[in-house]
């Protein structure tokens, strides 16, 4: 841990408790194919279709990604997604959600999401979802449900060939100090919201990137941003008067003008790196503007009456992937703490190299698994796993499925629980029977995943596998 300063802060002892908490057990679902949020085409393969996409076995040779449909059709891409986002998720899928007894979502986004970070002239998104987003997040607040912001497609692209990081594309190049800098502006906008837009005050947690290559020797420099982007979250929390344990600002906040506020403290501020303070000073600009594209004037005074502040906001809690997502002798996220963390782990079976192709095989690894234990001993703790599903490599029977979501709910609820992928996938003849395995919704009406998510149906499932061997 590092040492810092202790010089004074804005006071905010008269601050009580607000509703955004990380549960003491998280039961989730991810929100794929939604928002700014990094259109996945497999999942919805007949709307994406529709809208003028196109399939085929290396997204990157057709329009697979939302980088290639927007290029394609730059005139009415923005239409185009504009319904989607407003048919996609839907108070009905809240409902259900709740019925469900969900209580977290995570919500995967694209840099794209913060439309002055895009570089227009070379990068094709569509525009928009900031105001979609904070349609959902106050559903989702109404509702009780928590969330967490994870940036899934951070500028640049952080792994090849994948359409989730929303331009599929063999040229990688999240790993630089420009596209560094990009997501920490990203980062202090959305901390900035989460704590002052009202529709946000369910958000508790900020995931850095989602899943970065796996070799760490390609992914130079994610150590110090993994740092950075902790420093940045803290710095906003700090100007805005939010308790930070173990860090305190070393200037005096004379303003309640979040924008100004963080101008001063740029300006004289020696606690936080030039990197830190630099995308503090470039979110300025663009939190000025989504003050008023929002309608969130707690930017311009944030301890005005109706401000969220005025039900104390804690700390959010840093989010990221856990140390042993990498290899190759990653940087350890547990260096990076300040304040409340949590850690994210990814398990599918169904892409090989897990398992066996066969029941016995799954159900002996997923009733063995050490992740959290292994994790927990490199600090990594508390941890979730942040997306997990019901498909296999094989032709999974009902009698199969039920095992495997039993098994897989208790394995993971080690930790600090789970998040599904996904709520939902289309349900038509081009998805075929994609939704009995992929989504949540789906199963729990097929009665694989139980009506409660803290419950199993057999909760002796792993007995005959505990010590086995594969």
């Amino acid at each position: 841990m590092r040492s810092f300063v202790a010089l004074g802060v804005l006071a905010a002892s008269y601050l009580s408790k607000v509703a955004a908490d990380m549960p003491d057990k998280i039961y989730g679902v991810n929100l794929g194919g939604w928002y700014a949020l990094v259109l996945e085409p497999w999942m919805l393969p007949a709307e994406w279709a529709a809208m003028g996409g196109q399939s085929c076995s290396n997204c990157a040779d057709c329009i697979g990604s939302e980088f290639a449909l927007v290029q394609a059709y730059p005139q009415t891409a923005d239409k185009l997604f504009a319904k989607h986002w407003s048919t996609w998720f839907t108070q009905d899928d809240v409902n259900q959600l709740r019925a469900a007894g969900i209580n977290t979502v995570r919500i995967p986004l694209g840099y794209w999401i913060v439309e002055q970070l895009v570089d227009r002239k070379t990068e094709f998104y569509p525009r928009g979802g900031i105001k979609q987003l904070q349609r959902g997040l106050q559903m989702l607040k109404d509702a009780g449900i928590q969330a967490i912001l994870d940036h899934h497609a951070p500028p640049g692209v952080q792994t090849p060939g994948q359409s989730f990081t929303g331009h599929c594309t063999s040229d990688v190049e999240f790993y630089t100090e420009y596209n560094y800098h990009r997501a920490l502006v990203w980062t202090a906008v959305m901390t900035a919201l989460s704590h002052l837009d009202p529709s946000f005050s369910s958000v508790f947690a900020i995931e850095a990137v989602n899943e970065p290559i796996m070799d760490a020797t390609q992914t130079p420099g994610y150590g110090d941003f993994q740092k950075n982007f902790v420093e940045v979250i803290r710095a906003v929390e700090l100007v805005l008067g939010i308790p930070v344990p173990g860090l305190t600002l070393d200037v005096k906040v004379s303003t309640a003008n979040l924008t100004s506020a963080l101008s001063a403290t740029v300006s004289a501020s020696n606690l936080f790196n030039s990197e830190v303070k630099s995308a503090l000073a470039e979110a300025v600009p663009i939190l000025v503007e989504l003050g008023f594209e929002l309608a969130v004037s707690s930017i311009f005074n944030f301890n005005m009456a109706s401000s969220p502040l005025k039900n104390t906001r804690e700390p959010l809690v840093a989010n990221f992937m856990d140390i042993n997502w990498q290899y190759n002798n990653p940087a350890n996220p547990a260096d990076a703490k300040i304040g409340p963390q949590g850690y994210d782990n990814h398990l599918y079976y169904s892409f090989g190299g897990v398992a066996d192709p066969n029941p016995d095989a799954y159900l002996t690894s997923i009733c063995n698994l050490q992740r959290v234990q292994n994790d927990a001993a490199l600090g990594n703790s508390p941890l979730w796993f942040g997306e997990w599903g019901l498909p296999t490599q094989f032709s999974a029977t009902d009698d199969f499925l039920y095992k495997w979501a039993d098994a897989q709910k208790l394995a993971y609820s080690q930790g600090k629980g789970w998040i599904f992928w996904n709520f939902k996938v289309e349900m038509s003849e081009q998805a075929g029977d994609l939704a009995r395995q992929w989504s949540y919704l789906e199963g729990v009406k097929l009665g694989y995943l139980t009506t409660d998510p803290s419950k199993v149906h057999d909760p002796n499932v792993c007995a005959p596998y505990v010590n086995a061997t594969s």
